[in-house]
Formats: structure tokens, sequence, C-alpha cells
């Protein structure tokens, strides 16, 4: 009887241990999203001999849905990026054609920079689509952080084999990513910066990622402004949408 309590304590020690670790990477991914957001960003990008910068418009509505638009350089306005549900689409003035692009093609560069098109459109869910593991507490400049593990569910089609996580303990930011693909090579490093209010919320307002084995590439997102939580239509995500644009 006593073996058999201590078993059911370990169990439901373990699955409580599983349900935080996942309401921690919920709330992170919140924090970011909210139930909308819209901003206007630059995405620069930098390599040993040149370096660029676009600037995007962005919309998303929880995870189903998500609209960037490339407003500069002059070569690439009018560039869209859509996804809905598990959809993603590319329309290119240039060419007035609409692309659907699939699964395969979410772990290429997105346009040239060191985010993947699965980073900046958001095909998987880091809610969803993995497992969440609590590993030991780490410090992220000087910010006492959670530091998880996420693998994918079995089934799931994700670019990542895995990930390793640090989330601000107070106010839940992520500021710190490994990113390994499925051989369990590290490929990425994310960080996050310049925290600052948003719209009523902190978020890293600088986000950088960095090839583990490209010496001096990096691309950064820095966010200009983001509204949260404002009402935008489903019917806004689609694809007579993103032809009007230009």
């Amino acid at each position: 009887m006593r073996l058999t309590l201590i078993i059911l304590f370990i169990c439901s020690f373990s699955l409580a241990h599983t349900q935080s670790a996942t309401e921690i990477i919920r709330k992170a991914d919140e924090k970011m999203r909210g139930k909308t957001s819209q901003g206007e960003l630059i995405i620069r990008t930098t390599r040993p001999s040149w370096s660029r910068e676009m600037r995007i418009r962005s919309w998303m509505k929880g995870n189903d849905f998500a609209l960037l638009l490339v407003q500069s350089p002059p070569k690439d306005k009018g560039i869209v990026f859509l996804k809905r549900k598990k959809e993603v689409w590319n329309w290119m003035p240039i060419l007035e054609r609409v692309i659907k692009l699939p699964p395969s093609m979410m772990t290429n560069s997105w346009m040239g920079t060191d985010f993947t098109n699965d980073d900046l459109v958001k095909e998987s869910s880091v809610v969803n689509d993995y497992q969440h593991r609590l590993l030991a507490d780490t410090t992220i400049d000087g910010k006492s952080c959670y530091r998880l593990e996420l693998i994918p569910k079995p089934n799931t089609a994700v670019v990542w084999g895995k990930l390793l996580v640090a989330i601000d303990k107070k106010d839940f930011l992520e500021l710190y990513t490994e990113f390994f693909d499925e051989e369990g090579k590290l490929t990425n490093t994310m960080r996050g910066y310049d925290i600052k209010l948003m719209d009523g919320r902190l978020i890293p307002t600088r986000v950088e990622m960095i090839p583990a084995d490209k010496k001096g590439h990096k691309t950064e997102i820095i966010y200009l402004s983001v509204q949260f939580n404002r009402n935008i239509d489903d019917n806004f995500f689609s694809i007579e949408r993103i032809k009007q644009f230009n």
C-alpha cells in the first residue's frame, strides 16, 4: 500500500511538472502574440561583407493566421507571406503569382535571412506541437529564468529536432533559445534584448538569430511598434487580400 502511494505521488508530481512546463511555454508564447497582434518591424541581415534591411508589416491572429507584408527595399516591396491553419502561401508581385509553400520549404531561409520560413510565419506551434520538460534554472542578462527542453511530439511535422528555451520567471519573456536539427546538432541561437513596454506589455524589442557554424552571420528583428488584441477578421487573411497590397 505504501509503495503504491509513493508511485502515485511520483506520477502525480511528474504530471504537474509537465503541466507547469507547458503553461510556462504557453504564457511566453501568448506574451508575444496576444489574441491578435499587428506591428511594424525591421529585419536586418548581416554578413561578413554586406548587410541589408527590410521593413515589414505583420498581422497575426492566434496560431492559425499570419500575414507578413514587405514594404522595403523597393525591389522586394509588395511580397507577402500568408498563413491559414497549416497552409502557407507567398505572393510575388513581380510574377503576379501566388505560390503555395510545401511543408518541406518551412526549413528554408526566409528571404535570405537566418530565420526559417517557419520562424517567421510559424506554421508549427511551440505550445501544441512539442512536448515540454523543465530543466535546471538559469540566468540570462541578470534575469532568473526557467530553462525548458522542447521535443517534437510523435508524428508531428516540425522544423526542429529539439529546442532549449530560457524564459524569464517574472515576465515570461523568451530571452534565449537554442535550435537543434534532427541529428541533435546545434543550428541557431536566438537572443532577446531591449525589453520595452509596447501597447501595455513588456516584450524584447530586438531579437537576434545567430547561426552556429557561419562566422559573421546574424539576423535581427527590431520591433518599431506592436499593437495587441485589436480585432482582426479571419477574412483579412485571404489569398484575395494579399493581391491587394500592391
